[in-house]
């Protein structure tokens, strides 16, 4: 199952990661077919697995431009602000085995990078590609990277304004190193700000469930909101890796290769079942029956799939008349013939004004099938009938729709999301201000605190000397200039010299992003 997705999309081409070692032991890399599917496009080419060409090019340039005698260079990165007042670290892991690990410097990527660097670089004689340095690498460290990265733990949620990843050379001569991989690394503020959103909608959700009286449970709120985001990304990594972020807050998506990246790169075991879909009904299978057949095409959604959770799309046509006839009395002994709590009908209207629509579809299905009213005094529909909303999902707008549902006493259970563009996509690196900066250097043998301090944007001030993640009197913050005791920095060494030093599990993940929630729904 994992390897065939994985061959589906070359970007995540495992054959390129090799044997990663985690504290000296060797893990295998997963052995998939290099000669299989790769294509014949773009990411046929190995030239997108040279850690040479995953940078800036004006970073091909920057090892000339250090003071004389610099030996190392030691930079971190945070968000400095944003949409959220905290951050969920999550995503580096993925980074770290995918690029990172093992040996990832070879003559032959020094000879096809350099090809590229000086063709593409500058327009005078001078060569910038730092073939000595590369070659210095391969040599004296077998291709593997001279450097030592400390991180957040995964999953934990850290107040913005503080470090979550510091990186420093370990060997003097690559002192340029740090800061060229800089913009990969930079790239995990994506599953970080989707993990972060993910995080906040859950509290939403565990804030509407407490208003109005429902569980806050695993099977009351990890389903709540599913991932419809795979065909709404830039790329299928995009999608693995996003996908997997929301996957650390819920159990619901229809974005499988998020299940990969979670399963081979944060050993999680498929049997355990991180993220689940159900049979579910497009336009498409609806429509095929021609308007005159849309009961029958109802119909054959209930009798194909007798048993568990089955979602239909409703709006095709008019879904008022779905809800009300087809649904409330042509289909209703069907639907109320199905076995709680799975054997369940869920209604997706798909079109319309969604804090409007969700509260008419509910009075509608309430009006055919009854309700019952909970002790706080909020109405349910009968368990084997709900309501999934999957159009114009957000973090904004799902408030919208819970406000209208209160207003008309309808109890928070009653809905389950569906959200992709706006979960997945609707964000860059500046929704959360993330940024990547040295803040120390030793120059002939002295260390330096380096900052920056823009007269036109006191909001870029960084960060000087070494820094730690500390817990001070409940509350996380930043100690700098090597401030505090070593034995109490949040901080995880994760990587060192080629190998990485801290493996993550899933679980861990999770069970560190629920610490200040309301309610845990994974233990």
């Amino acid at each position: 199952f994992g390897s065939s997705i994985l061959l589906a999309f070359s970007c995540f081409d495992h054959t390129q990661m090799g044997n990663c070692t985690v504290n000296g032991a060797t893990e295998s890399s997963i052995n998939v077919d290099s000669g299989s599917s790769r294509g014949t496009g773009l990411g046929s080419s190995d030239l997108l697995d040279n850690i040479m060409l995953l940078s800036d090019s004006y970073k091909t340039s920057h090892w000339r431009q250090y003071p004389p005698n610099t030996t190392s260079v030691y930079s971190y990165f945070e968000s400095r602000g944003g949409k959220f007042d905290e951050v969920t670290f999550f995503g580096l892991q993925y980074f770290l085995k995918r690029y990172l690990c093992g040996q990832v410097v070879t003559k032959a990527k020094i000879d096809a990078a350099e090809k590229i660097v000086n063709a593409h670089m500058g327009l005078g004689e001078m060569k910038h590609f730092n073939r000595e340095g590369w070659e210095h690498i391969l040599k004296a460290h077998g291709g593997k990277l001279p450097i030592v990265i400390k991180a957040a733990p995964e999953g934990m949620t850290v107040p913005v304004k503080n470090v979550l990843m510091t990186v420093e050379n370990t060997d003097p001569k690559c002192f340029w190193l740090t800061n060229y991989l800089e913009t990969l690394l930079v790239q995990v503020w994506y599953p970080m700000t989707v993990c972060t959103q993910s995080r906040a909608q859950k509290k939403i959700i565990l804030d509407n469930h407490i208003k109005t009286g429902c569980g806050t449970g695993m099977l009351d709120i990890a389903y709540k909101l599913n991932d419809f985001g795979c065909r709404g990304v830039s790329s299928m990594e995009s999608a693995a890796l996003g996908g997997a972020a929301h996957l650390v807050n819920f159990g619901g998506s229809d974005t499988m290769p998020a299940l990969v990246l979670s399963t081979e790169y944060y050993s999680h075991s498929l049997d355990k079942c991180i993220g689940t879909s159900i049979p579910a009904a497009e336009h498409s299978t609806i429509t095929s029956w021609g308007r005159d057949g849309e009961r029958e095409a109802f119909k054959n959604m209930l009798t194909q799939y007798p048993e568990g959770l089955v979602a239909v799309v409703s709006d095709s046509y008019d879904i008022y008349n779905a809800c009300e006839n087809l649904w409330g009395k042509e289909l209703k002994d069907l639907i109320s013939s199905r076995t709680p709590p799975t054997g369940r009908l869920v209604v997706r209207p798909d079109s319309g004004d969604p804090p409007k629509i969700v509260v008419e579809v509910l009075e509608s299905l309430g009006t055919a099938f009854g309700t019952t009213t909970n002790d706080k005094g909020f109405k349910l529909l009968p368990p084997y009938i709900r309501v999934i909303q999957g159009d114009g999902i957000s973090y904004e707008s799902m408030s919208t729709i819970y406000d209208n549902m209160l207003a008309h006493k309808w109890a928070a259970d009653n809905i389950v999301f569906g959200s992709g563009g706006a979960l997945l996509q609707r964000m860059d690196r500046d929704t959360q201000k993330c940024a990547f900066k040295c803040c120390q250097a030793v120059v002939d043998g002295k260390p330096r605190n380096v900052y920056k301090d823009p007269i036109t944007d006191k909001g870029k001030v960084s960060k000087q000397g070494v820094l730690k993640l500390v817990k001070q009197q409940g509350k996380i913050t930043t100690l700098c200039n090597g401030e505090g005791d070593a034995t109490q920095d949040l901080l995880v060494k994760v990587f060192e010299n080629g190998q990485l030093m801290k493996d993550w599990t899933f679980d861990q993940v999770r069970a560190n992003s629920e610490e200040g929630l309301v309610a845990k729904v994974w233990s």
